[in-house]
């Protein structure tokens, strides 16, 4: 009878422990299929000066301000001016309004000969535009951030500029691509299928960097997709022996299984 009961116990636990584990990997499985949703949108921008989330708008605006500033062979103290002036002017949003007739990401104003209000709102030209007018002022890149920021824009509160130049140094370490693997992005699965468009997005970059196939770009580049990845449908970003993934782009550049990807930066 003892033994019987024993077996009888046995069984129950064994039972239980069964019911238990399916419990725990079927709630498993569906907290990993919640997990992007949970997480939502945003990008991780890390270098050694510390870190930073932007939303996804603001990481591809920063990473055309990179490409736009290295097509025209700028330094990277260029870049630092131009982001806190993008920070204090729109948050590095592109804005269809502003104080008086301004738009866009630096807030440049039509009536003062920056362009129309339609060539202000599209990121690239308002850079280019932003980069002739600092290559004008005299030792800028010798001026404290916000002093040259202010020698292009003439606002009310230059000194307003000086608050953002930590944030500026991170994304200029990570978006010019002189930090390797600094910059990753994470997003729900679209609701609505999004088309791979991986030439209009090679098509977008070089109208912003020119050429993607010199020397020392790749990492500037590898970032620029991923900021732009949700936009074009991207999968997967490879370069060297690291891959960023859609799927999981919260986990960040990670070890690829792959050979590792030499030359150009592999989009797929």
């Amino acid at each position: 009878m003892t033994g019987r009961v024993s077996r009888t116990a046995l069984a129950i636990v064994a039972i239980v422990v069964v019911i238990g584990a399916g419990i725990f990997f079927g709630a498993y499985y569906l907290l990993e299929r919640a997990k992007p949703f949970a997480l939502g949108e945003h990008c991780k921008i890390r270098t050694s000066e510390g870190s930073l989330e932007l939303d996804i708008e603001q990481s591809e605006i920063a990473a055309t301000i990179a490409a736009v500033a290295t097509r025209r062979g700028l330094p990277e103290r260029a870049l630092q001016i131009a982001y806190v002036t993008a920070i204090q002017e729109s948050k590095l949003t592109n804005l269809p309004y502003g104080d008086r007739d301004s738009v866009g990401v630096f807030q440049q104003r039509p009536s003062q000969g920056w362009g129309t209000s339609k060539q202000l709102q599209d990121p690239v030209y308002a850079t280019r535009k932003f980069f002739v007018a600092l290559e004008k002022v005299k030792g800028y890149h010798k001026m404290p951030l916000h002093e040259a920021a202010q020698e292009v824009q003439r606002s009310a509160d230059g000194s307003a500029y000086a608050q953002h130049e930590p944030q500026a140094r991170i994304l200029a370490g990570a978006f010019s691509g002189r930090v390797p693997k600094a910059v990753h992005c994470w997003y729900p699965p679209p609701e609505k299928p999004v088309a791979f468009r991986p030439q209009v997005a090679r098509k977008q970059l070089l109208r912003e960097l020119g050429d993607d196939s010199a020397a020392g770009r790749s990492w500037q580049i590898a970032a620029w997709y991923v900021a732009h990845a949700q936009r074009y449908g991207l999968r997967e970003v490879r370069y060297g022996d690291v891959v960023w993934t859609a799927e999981a782009g919260h986990d960040g550049w990670v070890a690829s299984e792959e050979a590792p990807v030499t030359g150009k930066v592999r989009v797929l």
